[in-house]
C-alpha cells in the first residue's frame, strides 16, 4: 500500500521537456526502543520540526516508545509493542543501507511528529540524492477514535453498500501501527520500489458496546520497474517467495496474485508495475504467527531490493530511456491518488499529509495518447503489466 497509515509532498509534478530523439511523439541522533540497533550514521541526520497547518505536534527527537502504559503498550510485551519495536528498527536499517548505496553523502531529513489523540510517528526523507531521486521511510503509531468511513476505508468497505453505509456503527476506538517506504531511483533501469507492513486493532464502536475487538495484520512489498531485467525481477520474485513459503506454501500464490489485483489501474487497464506480494485484514492464523511473517517480510526488502540497485545505478541511460520512465512514474501517480487504499485512510482520519503523499515521486510526465511501439522494451514493459505472469 503506497502510504499506508502513515505517510512530504513531492514538488510540483510538472512534464518534462520532450527529448529530441523521442522518434516525433509530441509532448504533451535517533533513539530507538531499547534493544534495536541504531541506524549507520544516524548521528548525521538532520531533525527538522514541522512548519505545516497541520495539528500534528513537532518533537525534537523520536520517544521511546510512542504507546502508553495502559496494558496493551509500552511495557506489556504485547503484540502492539513488538509490532512498534519491529518498524522501528527496519526504519533504521532501512535508512542505513540507502544511504550506503547512495553514496553520496546524502543523509535522510527526519520529521518527528506526536498526535494529541494518540501515538505519532517519525518520517524520513532522502531527495536528490546521487542513486535516488526520492525515498520515503516512514513509521507511525497512532490510536484514538476514528469515523466510520474511515473504518470502512482501513477495511476497504467504503462505498459497497451504499446507502446502507450511512446506518452503520459510531466512531470506532482504534489502533494502528506500520512501516511504509517508497523508493524512486534516477536512474531508468534501476527499478521503484514500494513496501508497506502494518497492524491495525479496533475496539467495539462507541454506540455498541460489548462487541468483539478485532485485529488484522496487513502489506506487500511490490516492485515497479520502467525496463524488464528478468534477471532481477525473477531475483525479486524469489525472495518473496522464500519469505512466504518459510510459514505456508500457499502464502506466496494467493499474495502474488492478490498483489497484481490491488495494484491494478482500472480506468488504464494495467498494473502498476511487476507484482510481488500484498495481503490485508489478515487474521485467520494465529496472531503470533502473523506478526513473525510480518517481521520476515519487512526483514526480507533489503536482500531483495539492494543486489538490484548496486547492478543498476549505474547503468547507462538515453533521454528516450528517461522519458519512459517519467511516463511510468504518472501511472504510479494515478494508482496511488485514485485508488490506494492508505491514502484514503490517511485523509479520512485526517491523517498527517506530508506522510500521506511521501509516496509520490519528484517528476513525473504525462504525455497525450502515447503508445509504445510494438516489439520495443517499453511495450514489454506494458504488456507485462497489462498481462501479469509468473516469473518463477
Amino acid at each position: 500500500m503506497a502510504s499506508s497509515l502513515l505517510s512530504t509532498p513531492s514538488r510540483t509534478l510538472a512534464p518534462a521537456p520532450a527529448p529530441a530523439g523521442l522518434r516525433g511523439r509530441a509532448p504533451a541522533q535517533v533513539h530507538l526502543p531499547r534493544g534495536c540497533p541504531a541506524p549507520r550514521r544516524s548521528s548525521a541526520l538532520r531533525v527538522r520540526a514541522s512548519v505545516a497547518i497541520e495539528k500534528e505536534t513537532p518533537e525534537s527527537e523520536p520517544p521511546p516508545t510512542f504507546l502508553r502504559e495502559d496494558g496493551r503498550g509500552a511495557g506489556s510485551g504485547s503484540v502492539r509493542e513488538r509490532f512498534e519495536a519491529m518498524i522501528r528498527r527496519v526504519q533504521g536499517e532501512v535508512c542505513a543501507a540507502l544511504e550506503e548505496a547512495d553514496g553520496s553523502g546524502a543523509r535522510f531529513v527526519e520529521d518527528v511528529w506526536s498526535r494529541p489523540g494518540g501515538g505519532g510517528g517519525i518520517s524520513r526523507v532522502l531527495e536528490d540524492g546521487r542513486v535516488f531521486e526520492k525515498a520515503g521511510v516512514n513509521v507511525s503509531v497512532v490510536y484514538g477514535v476514528m469515523p466510520p468511513d474511515a473504518y470502512r476505508a482501513a477495511k476497504g468497505e467504503a462505498g459497497k453498500n451504499g446507502a446502507a453505509d450511512a446506518q452503520k456503527a459510531g466512531p470506532v476506538p482504534f489502533f494502528a501501527a506500520g512501516i511504509s517506504s517508497v523508493l524512486h531511483p534516477k536512474n531508468p533501469f534501476a527499478p521503484t520500489l514500494h513496501f508497506n507492513y502494518r497492524y491495525f486493532e479496533t475496539d467495539a464502536p462507541k454506540d455498541a458496546p460489548g462487541a468483539p475487538r478485532q485485529w488484522w495484520f496487513g502489506g506487500g512489498t511490490d516492485l515497479t520497474p520502467s525496463y524488464i531485467i528478468e534477471e532481477d525481477v525473477k531475483h525479486f520474485h524469489s525472495v518473496q517467495k522464500q519469505a512466504c513459503d518459510k510459514f505456508d506454501p500457499g502464502f506466496h500464490p494467493r499474495f502474488k496474485k492478490w498483489c497484481d489485483d490491488y495494484f491494478y489501474i482500472k480506468h488504464r487497464n494495467e498494473r502498476r508495475g511487476l507484482g510481488g506480494i500484498f495481503f490485508d485484514d489478515l487474521n485467520d492464523y494465529d496472531q503470533e504467527m502473523l506478526l513473525s511473517f510480518a517481521t520476515e517480510c519487512a526483514d526480507s526488502v533489503l536482500p531483495a531490493y539492494i543486489p538490484i540497485i548496486e547492478r543498476r545505478k549505474d547503468t547507462p541511460f538515453t533521454e528516450e530511456h528517461k522519458a519512459w520512465q517519467q511516463l511510468r512514474r504518472g501511472r504510479y501517480v494515478e494508482f496511488n491518488l485514485v485508488y490506494d487504499r492508505g491514502t484514503t485512510f490517511g485523509l479520512k482520519t485526517g491523517g498527517r499529509i506530508e506522510s500521506i503523499l511521501v509516496s509520490l515521486p519528484l517528476t513525473a510526465r504525462w504525455q497525450y495518447d502515447h503508445k509504445p511501439e510494438e516489439g520495443t522494451e517499453e511495450w514489454k514493459l506494458l504488456d507485462a503489466c497489462i498481462n501479469p505472469k509468473d516469473w518463477i
